[in-house]
């Protein structure tokens, strides 16, 4: 006997697959038809939330060079020669997208893609920089490992899934997706090491697939390993009897490629010391320095390296980013818009605590970070280890205002106790912390650099705590004509930096009066 069976609803076969889940996997596992979700991924809390995409992308690309770097200039420090490149690069690519656009028969000309591969060490700021690019254009962003990725055919990811998370990033705007920027770091891992036999899997054949895609292609949106998109398509044929092709082309998509490419600078000064004469005998002589060499990076050094001609030969534009210092680790946590010392400012002020971060403080935070050997990274490894209790202790206490000095960085149980249990210790730091602001301050304001010295800053302290005034309040006080007198000596005689005694700071007019006097005597 025949029977007419009913087809089943989107929401009874998404039903059944996660009742089919369930038993299989466990709890920790389910099934949808839009995304697939395992243990401890939430899709409200991503592990690494991209820059927001413009839901519409204007072609009209208007950005310069200069535009770029000083955009980035606010987020990533130093890096300089890296920045430019990459703004030439990126402009480059979305000027000829827009050419196209505007132009159809553009696309038909000879251009080679401004395709990017970043060498540097860790923690430098590669994918920060390539990050806040996206953001400033407007375009979807994707960052994966290659490391994750395989030769089609076997287990791993398919370097296809790049696309298909690009789409995802784009909201499904095929429009937006197609001109995004794809950053896959750890690309020296996917180097074929020169003895090895028989078949790379995961070295040779994931530089073919890559080189596929960067070249252009079109890609089908629907993995053949994609449980979700595959029921779509069995409910879309079930309904219509056909299912309709989703593709999109990657022509217009960025590829950039990043990694520290350990051992590459031995294969640049191996061939550079093959002759030393003219410029290459200059170096050969120079310090022994891994990003002086990277930066006479040639084709053939990748090659040597151990990856296919054809694959880098698709990668044109060749960035290095330095090692950081001490000092850009300083500025890093002080300048920076992305500085880590936000985010620390911002978990303390959720319990009504302000931090106040002093310059001995935040200079010892970044010498104990590159002692780590992980660049800008261990910043936040660093500022966790110190400041882990006072998280946990603070709030259930009456502190609402304490200083990270490089006391509390080199010892921060011991001054923890201190700040907790001794109420005019903690509150004559705070107080010496808001006169070197003042400090600051009055520099950025007058371009006069002044410096109370240690008697001066307690006599400043003294006075807050006795009239009850906060400290640049008292401060104003005794400054309130020194701006015109100051700007009058240094007019005299050049002197532009100044330390203000105790006097200052009890009897402040014939202090200047005498100054400006003396500064007449040494008139330039």
């Amino acid at each position: 006997m025949i029977t007419n069976k009913k087809i089943p609803t989107q929401e009874e076969i998404e039903k059944d697959f996660q009742e089919f889940f369930r038993k299989k996997y466990g709890d920790g596992v389910s099934v949808s038809l839009g995304r697939v979700a395992g243990p401890h991924v939430s899709p409200d809390q991503p592990e690494e939330e991209p820059p927001e995409p413009q839901k519409t992308f204007d072609l009209k690309f208007d950005l310069k060079p200069k535009d770029i770097k000083k955009y980035l200039d606010r987020y990533v420090i130093k890096q300089d020669d890296a920045k430019k490149a990459l703004a030439i690069a990126v402009c480059d690519h979305y000027n000829h997208v827009r050419e196209c656009h505007e132009n159809p028969e553009a696309a038909d000309t000879d251009y080679s893609k401004q395709n990017i591969v970043m060498l540097g060490p860790t923690g430098v700021g590669k994918t920060y920089l390539i990050r806040h690019i996206a953001k400033l254009i407007g375009v979807p962003f994707v960052k994966a490992d290659a490391t994750r990725f395989s030769e089609t055919g076997y287990v791993g990811a398919n370097v296809d899934d790049l696309i298909r998370e690009l789409v995802a990033q784009a909201d499904d705007n095929l429009e937006l997706a197609q001109y995004g920027i794809i950053y896959l770091d750890e690309a020296d891992k996917i180097s074929t090491p020169p003895n090895i036999i028989g078949r790379d899997v995961s070295g040779r054949g994931v530089q073919i697939g890559l080189l596929k895609l960067m070249e252009e292609t079109e890609v089908d949106l629907r993995g053949g390993n994609d449980v979700a998109s595959q029921m779509r398509a069995a409910m879309e044929f079930q309904k219509s009897g056909k299912v309709d092709k989703e593709v999109i082309n990657t022509r217009h998509i960025l590829f950039i490629i990043s990694g520290a490419f350990t051992g590459m600078e031995k294969i640049i000064k191996n061939r550079m010391h093959q002759s030393r004469i003219g410029f290459n005998a200059d170096v050969a002589s120079q310090k022994d320095d891994t990003a002086q060499y990277l930066e006479h990076v040639t084709p053939k050094d990748f090659i040597d390296f151990g990856f296919e001609p054809e694959f880098i030969g698709r990668l044109p534009v060749h960035v290095v980013c330095s090692e950081l210092a001490v000092d850009d680790l300083f500025y890093i946590l002080k300048h920076s818009e992305g500085s880590i010392i936000r985010q620390y400012e911002n978990a303390f002020r959720a319990y009504g605590i302000t931090v106040l971060f002093s310059d001995c403080g935040l200079r010892r935070i970044a010498e104990k970070a590159i002692e780590q050997k992980t660049g800008a990274r261990a910043l936040m490894t660093v500022c966790e280890k110190v400041l882990r209790n006072y998280k946990f202790e603070l709030p259930s206490t009456g502190v609402v205002e304490f200083v990270v000095t490089a006391e509390v960085v080199d010892d921060p149980d011991s001054q923890l106790k201190k700040i907790t249990e001794d109420t005019d210790y903690n509150r004559n730091t705070v107080m010496h912390e808001q006169v070197r602001r003042y400090e600051a301050r009055f520099y950025a304001d007058h371009d006069l650099k002044i410096a109370f010295d240690a008697a001066a800053t307690e006599a400043i302290c003294e006075r807050a705590s006795a009239q009850e005034k906060s400290i640049s309040q008292v401060c104003d006080d005794i400054l309130k004509s020194y701006q015109h007198g100051l700007n009058l000596i240094k007019q005299n005689t050049g002197q532009s930096s100044f330390t203000f005694p105790k006097e200052v700071v009890e009897n402040p007019d014939p202090v200047l009066e005498e100054w400006i006097r003396e500064s007449y005597t040494t008139k330039r």
